[in-house]
């Protein structure tokens, strides 16, 4: 996961979330503006709400970009069976 968040907020976010998996913090946006995934919202520079499958080549499989929050977990178990990635 990757957010433009600054490392305080993204730290907030994985405790409250309890999330177990690493999160980049760009708060350059360096490497969400590469992705395609920076966005304008006023003066503002911000990070699309997408969804990178990378395979372990370092290939992109698939972009999502119509990632529904309430659905984002299943939908991506989902996209890791169709694309054909093992479990762990």
């Amino acid at each position: 996961m990757a957010s433009v968040d600054t490392v305080d907020d993204n730290r907030r976010f994985a405790k409250e979330q309890k999330a177990n998996f690493p999160l980049l913090c760009d708060t350059s946006k360096d490497v969400t503006k590469l992705y395609g995934a920076l966005t304008t919202y006023g003066n503002n520079s911000l990070a699309r709400r997408w969804t990178i499958y990378i395979d372990k080549e370092g290939i992109v499989r698939m972009i999502d970009t119509d990632v529904k929050p309430m659905s984002a977990g299943p939908d991506m178990v989902a996209n890791f069976a169709a694309l054909g990635f093992e479990k762990k």
